[in-house]
């Protein structure tokens, strides 16, 4: 993921919001104690969706992959003032930590946390999304993707997380790991999808923005 030069992303970051405490800590807690830190979505990302989530001022946010909660309290500092985000992991493990965190961000009240397989319980949402954000199990994007895309109200936003997967997107096709040709396949999706507009943003690991007509 080392795609912009270090220095120009310190100057970027030191001229950019600072993080909260409670996201700081969630950042040090992740790396001290959880699996594969570098999933966390980080300072830069994090700014860049809570930005987003601003702009768009969502009443319903959906999460595919909650991890320990930096992303979705990013996500839901733009929720307007009786809105909710509805996030979703598969990792039961971290259930107490990520809750705790959103405790402490004062965010509980506006979060729904669901537990479990994201292709059982995303059918069982009822309601319209303003936004949705991707960052879980690669080889399932395509069919994350499908299955909100109709629960996407005209005008909102999909917003798809690793779609440059550290570069490996480049390589030759006989050369891809099945995750890599599932990101490859999923942006070729996505590009090619008529009914929506689209932008690969190539921030830390890729974000694929796409804005449904």
């Amino acid at each position: 993921m080392e795609f912009i030069d270090k220095t120009i992303e310190a100057y970027a970051l030191a001229h950019s919001q600072a993080e909260s405490d409670i996201l700081k800590k969630i950042n040090r807690q992740t790396h001290a104690n959880v699996m594969m830190p570098r999933m966390l979505s980080g300072h830069m990302q994090g700014n860049l969706l809570s930005m987003l989530s601003k702009m768009i001022q969502p009443k319903q946010i959906l999460e595919i992959g909650t991890y320990t909660g930096y992303s979705g309290i990013c996500l839901a500092q733009g929720l307007q003032e009786n809105g909710k985000l509805h996030t979703i992991d598969i990792n039961e493990e971290l259930e107490l930590m990520v809750r705790s965190f959103f405790n402490e961000a004062g965010l509980a009240n506006k979060i729904n946390y669901y537990i479990g397989n994201a292709l059982d319980i995303i059918p069982s949402i009822t309601e319209t999304f303003d936004l949705v954000f991707i960052d879980a199990d690669k080889k399932n994007y395509a069919a994350y993707y499908d299955l909100v895309f109709g629960k996407v109200r005209s005008g909102g936003y999909i917003i798809a997380d690793n779609v440059l997967w550290s570069g490996k997107v480049l390589d030759a096709a006989e050369k891809m790991d099945s995750d890599t040709k599932a990101i490859d396949a999923f942006n070729k999706k996505i590009h090619n999808d008529t009914r929506a507009e689209q932008m690969l943003l190539p921030v830390r690991d890729g974000l694929m923005i796409v804005r449904k007509k």
